[in-house]
């Protein structure tokens, strides 16, 4: 009696391109966590945006690539928890934060819980919501303005006491903004809707490249400007867009109040304006027969006046019922007396 084969389960692999881009991303942020411990928080910032880097190109190669699956989708998002939720928190709590005691702390940890809610929701909404926007401001940009913030500090040197009484609160408030701007529903614009493969005004490339100029001249500056910007413009474009619709709803307001004031019109008027329009149009018929009856019968205008009768001319009028008309006279027969007598 033969025993029954089993099957090995198939395992399923992974690809190595895009998880390697996400490995790199995860050692970034790793590394930013490291040196913040260590108190190197410059160094700490930088390796934050070159996670940035690496978790903006992992996507794309997958997609260009097909090389897609949601083992990469899932590990991506742990990735993006490590790098932009716990790094930031951390290299802010220990660069200014641990001197606010329990306020700092906290703000800390509601970063942290704002970029794990964010992560959450854009993972089960991925295809419900709009494309061209972003739902909430998304946890890289959170990250990149609090890495922005420590690089530029640090680079212009405030590090002295007088210093840090004022930036702990500034850092306090920028990291609470972010973390709020996470699971806020306020839009960001998303900037998936740019077509690569589509031609651009020659002035767009100069723009980039100055913008890569800039870059280079002073990154700390260049950086933290931008992603302050970004953070600021989908609540700019959430007050643009109520300013338009209570436009909207005060024109159409005032269209209605217009209506509703405006006078009914006059029945009685309306019935006698109706009455007048019938009497016209039976009318019109009886006049049009009384110019017929009143055309003449030749079309020569002067056939009325040559046939009409003379005064004291008897002879002229019509016959009576029973009588011939009268003979013609020959021309020399007539001596201008008086006419002949009618037989």
């Amino acid at each position: 009696m033969s025993l029954p084969a089993f099957s090995r389960p198939r395992r399923r692999g992974i690809y190595i391109l895009p998880n390697l881009f996400t490995t790199a991303a995860l050692f970034c942020g790793y590394f930013a966590i490291v040196q913040a411990m260590n108190g190197r928080y410059e160094t700490a910032a930088i390796a934050i945006f070159i996670a940035m880097v690496f978790d903006g190109l992992d996507g794309r190669i997958a997609r260009l690539t097909g090389t897609q699956s949601e083992f990469g989708a899932q590990y991506d998002s742990l990735s993006d928890m490590v790098c932009f939720g716990a790094a930031p928190a951390l290299v802010v709590y220990e660069w200014a934060l641990m001197s606010l005691g329990k306020v700092g702390w906290i703000v800390s940890f509601v970063y942290c819980a704002g970029a794990a809610l964010r992560l959450a929701r854009f993972n089960t909404n991925i295809d419900a919501v709009d494309k061209r926007f972003f739902q909430g401001l998304p946890s890289p940009a959170a990250a990149a303005l609090i890495a922005g913030m420590v690089w530029l500090s640090i680079d212009n040197e405030f590090t002295s006491p007088g210093d840090m009484a004022w930036l702990r609160w500034v850092a306090c408030l920028v990291t609470f903004f972010a973390g709020i701007s996470m699971v806020s529903n306020v839009p960001f614009w998303s900037g998936k809707s740019i077509n690569l493969r589509k031609s651009v005004p020659f002035i767009v490339v100069i723009a980039l490249v100055l913008a890569f100029a800039l870059g280079a001249f002073y990154p700390p500056g260049t950086f933290f400007g931008l992603f302050v910007g970004y953070a600021l413009s989908g609540y700019i474009y959430t007050g643009w867009r109520w300013w338009r619709q209570r436009q909207q709803q005060l024109a159409l307001a005032a269209l209605e109040q217009t209506e509703a004031l405006a006078p009914a019109p006059d029945a009685s008027a309306a019935e006698t304006t109706r009455a007048h329009a019938h009497d016209d149009e039976d009318a019109a018929p009886e006049d049009e027969a009384c110019e017929d009856d009143q055309a003449p019968d030749s079309g020569d205008p002067d056939d009325g006046e040559e046939n009409r009768p003379e005064d004291g001319d008897d002879w002229a009028s019509a016959p009576e019922d029973g009588d011939s008309p009268p003979e013609e006279t020959p021309a020399g027969d007539y001596d201008g007396g008086a006419p002949p007598p009618r037989k």
